[in-house]
């Protein structure tokens, strides 16, 4: 019997673990992240992880303005597309931080996030810089449904 608990336990434990992650965009729309377009009338953020070179690597949760977008993995990137003005991207590990933003239409911000043992970092990099990053190192991730735009209102 208490086999059978466990067992039980242990794929309530997986299935909520699933539940947790954010899935990988198709390889379609993460080329066309890649060719870093802005959407008209709207800023766009891109924030990615480049720190899968540490021995141990934390898993952190995105969120912009208060919207949780997903966990964030080391070698991803989110996009997403917002209403010009003030906006806060924030990352909690066993730390958080969080880092504003003040967006203008038809512009993009590239936001590197750091995460090691545990605290996350928020930095803002400029864009040659960032899009060369993201094309060497990042996939996308889905922070919407199919056929969606992530845009935040």
């Amino acid at each position: 019997m208490r086999a059978f608990h466990g067992a039980w336990l242990a794929a309530l434990l997986f299935a909520l673990g699933a539940c947790a992650s954010t899935p990988q965009a198709t390889r379609a729309r993460d080329a066309e992240a890649k060719q870093f377009m802005t959407q008209p009338g709207f800023a766009g953020i891109y924030v990615y992880r480049t720190d899968f070179l540490v021995e141990e690597i934390d898993d952190s949760t995105l969120y912009v303005d208060d919207r949780m977008l997903g966990t964030t993995l080391a070698g991803s990137f989110f996009r997403i597309d917002v209403q010009p003005g003030p906006h806060i991207v924030s990352s909690s590990a066993a730390g958080s931080t969080q880092l504003k933003l003040d967006t203008r239409a038809d512009e993009l911000y590239f936001v590197e996030l750091n995460v090691m043992g545990g605290n996350s970092r928020l930095v803002l990099v400029d864009p040659e810089t960032a899009k060369r990053a993201i094309r060497k190192c990042c996939a996308l991730m889905e922070n919407w449904a199919p056929g969606q735009r992530p845009l935040l209102r």
